[in-house]
């Protein structure tokens, strides 16, 4: 048997072990099963495709109490399409090695499925929520810290502003979240114009209507101003995003309690795209730096290609 085919029979049996211990759930698993760290998301992507439903690298040990140090569970939130490995197979075993009780899950898909993230993103937001607190339960942990890529950065605003999160959700991380949603180079701006689109790839993906600009679920989110106090908000953002487009459109409105990055002003030599952000080192330590800010270190500044997709 070669190595290939070895691989992927063991992803095929982590996958049906995951099915049968509640993956992503918090019920009857103490330790899901994890797949390996990824270099890329498209790396991840492509591994999980025949194990859609396992945990990434570090996540989801429900026997992980919170230190001293990071008495909050970091709740990792993923965009839209992405199942919770193929966005976090790298930084969730980077904030776990950090000493992070790192948990993710799937949400907004239909259960098993590779894809994820796709439907009505009240829908996603009540399935975090409802996560949150499962999380909170087992860590006996007072509050939590959420990192969210795209739809993931956005969509616990939802939370917080409709689901009782403004009392459980001490910091938010948005890397390239969709806070004002996206025209795609204006390209699904001019679709959504269009008479039985809208309606058409809501059966597929509602999600994608929901961050469109100007859509009725983002005015009403954004509506009487874009967070609240107590939370410490940070938007960390790509200016080669090409998906949240223009970029400008995650970076939320300025507060005491809002930090808005551009990773081109950390490091000039990063060339970092929509999809690869949550795999950039200079983004995960801007991460890192969210989280603790009082040891906060510079990230190093290294060349970093787009993501070839």
């Amino acid at each position: 048997m070669g190595a290939t085919t070895r691989r992927w029979l063991t992803a095929a049996a982590a996958t049906m072990a995951v099915l049968l211990l509640g993956a992503g759930t918090g019920q009857a698993a103490e330790r899901e099963p994890t797949g390996p760290v990824q270099p890329t998301i498209l790396t991840a992507a492509v591994y999980s495709l025949a194990a859609p439903t396992i945990a990434p690298p570090g996540a989801n040990d429900w026997n992980c109490r919170p230190s001293a140090q990071h008495p909050n569970p970091v709740l990792l939130s993923n965009g839209t399409t992405a199942n919770a490995y193929e966005n976090w197979a790298n930084l969730s075993k980077k904030l776990a090695n950090a000493g992070y009780c790192v948990f993710a899950g799937n949400f907004g898909g239909a259960p098993g499925a590779f894809l994820q993230t796709v439907g009505p993103v009240a829908d996603t937001a009540k399935a975090l929520a409802a996560f949150g607190d499962r999380i909170l339960a087992a860590t006996g942990a007072a509050k939590l810290d959420v990192v969210g890529h795209s739809q993931g950065g956005m969509n616990i605003r939802y939370w917080i502003k409709y689901l009782g999160g403004a009392d459980k959700i001490s910091r938010l991380v948005g890397l390239s979240p969709s806070n004002h949603g996206t025209d795609l180079f204006g390209l699904l701006s001019t679709l959504e114009m269009i008479p039985g689109v809208p309606p058409a790839l809501g059966t597929v993906c509602q999600a994608c209507n929901d961050q469109a600009v100007g859509s009725d679920f983002l005015t009403d989110l954004n509506a009487g101003g874009e967070t609240v106090p107590g939370i410490q908000y940070t938007v960390i953002q790509t200016c080669y995003d090409d998906v949240v487009t223009p970029y400008t459109s995650a970076f939320l409105e300025t507060a005491p309690n809002v930090r808005n990055i551009l990773l081109q002003n950390v490091c000039g030599l990063d060339f970092t795209d929509h999809l690869g952000i949550t795999y950039d080192p200079v983004a995960q330590g801007l991460v890192l730096n969210a989280l603790d800010p009082a040891h906060a270190k510079t990230p190093p500044c290294v060349f970093v290609p787009p993501v070839i997709s």
